[in-house]
């Protein structure tokens, strides 16, 4: 697609009307998501989340959010898992502070839907979404893999997960959440015994996110890419409405830019784009698409409330 001006509609009630009407008359509803979905629903990566569950490490590292310890070079492996336990549990196991997703699935279930998202947290599912109706391109907060890699296989981390967050003196609530109990001073490393271990070959394990070129992309993983590719075929010449939500410009070539081609192509499609001060649209789609500058919890709730 060539370098295109753009536009942008900022007067949310002015078009939530036209939103709600789009999405009635789609045959079919391919959801783009991105990390500002997530930050709608309160998986926040500073602030006072930050300050609750690594106040020990920023005391140490100075870290100013989350992915800054994540990527930090720890000296141990028991220090680096320390950190990624707590980091995996909070963004992965505990449920979002706000119910973004689930008022988001409410109001789209009854549609013929697909999820493609950059997304690991998996909101998607705990909301309700159907599981063959995901796909997860960069990976899932909840899956291990060998960090060489030796092999092409994901493994379940909630139980790991566990131990290591129990290790440092935590306490998993009744409602999942992770508690630091009263007068207990929360250890900055795990025992060596809990450091995962590749099966096959022994190496360290790692995140099954992608950051580099060793990335596994698994048999559920290539299942799923394929589920998407064949939704978009099914629905390429009908009405489909690509409803982008809280993509950025980091990876503009997994969801926003394939979805304005596709727009572009199909006739019947529109385009609709909903983001935080960043919503956008190429002019060559412009008069088939809708761009809110906002939240996206308050665009569903307007949705809910028509």
């Amino acid at each position: 697609m060539a370098v295109m001006k753009f536009h942008s509609t900022n007067n949310k009630d002015a078009v939530i009307l036209k939103l709600q009407k789009a999405l009635d008359d789609a045959d079919a509803l391919v959801i783009g998501a991105g990390a500002g979905l997530s930050t709608s629903a309160g998986f926040v990566y500073t602030g006072e989340r930050m300050d609750k569950y690594f106040a020990d490490f920023v005391e140490q590292y100075h870290f100013k959010d989350m992915y800054s310890g994540g990527f930090y070079p720890y000296d141990s492996l028991e220090e680096h898992w320390a950190y990624w336990s707590r980091y995996i549990y909070i963004n992965r196991y505990m449920n979002a502070p706000k119910p973004v997703y689930n008022k988001l699935f409410e109001r789209i279930k009854d549609k013929e839907y697909f999820v493609l998202t950059t997304n690991v947290d998996h909101c998607f599912q705990k909301a309700g979404f159907d599981k063959q109706r995901l796909f997860y391109t960069q990976g899932d907060y909840g899956l291990f893999q060998c960090s060489v890699p030796c092999h092409q296989a994901v493994y379940d981390n909630a139980d790991p997960i566990r131990q290591m967050v129990e290790a440092q003196g935590y306490v998993i609530g009744e409602d999942g959440a992770l508690v630091l109990p009263e007068g207990i001073k929360c250890k900055r490393e795990i025992p060596s015994a809990l450091v995962p271990h590749c099966p096959k070959c022994g190496k360290p394990m790692s995140m099954n996110l992608r950051s580099d070129d060793t990335f596994v992309e698994e048999e559920g993983w290539n299942r799923a890419a394929e589920r998407y590719s064949h939704f978009l075929r099914t629905y390429q010449d009908k009405k489909v409405l690509f409803l982008e939500l809280g993509v950025g410009y980091n990876t503009p070539s997994i969801i926003k830019y394939p979805f304005w081609r596709m727009t572009m192509h199909n006739p019947k499609a529109r385009y609709v784009c909903v983001n935080y001060k960043e919503a956008y649209v190429p002019k060559e789609i412009a008069d088939r698409s809708i761009a809110i500058n906002g939240d996206i919890g308050e665009t569903i709730e307007a949705l809910q409330e028509n």
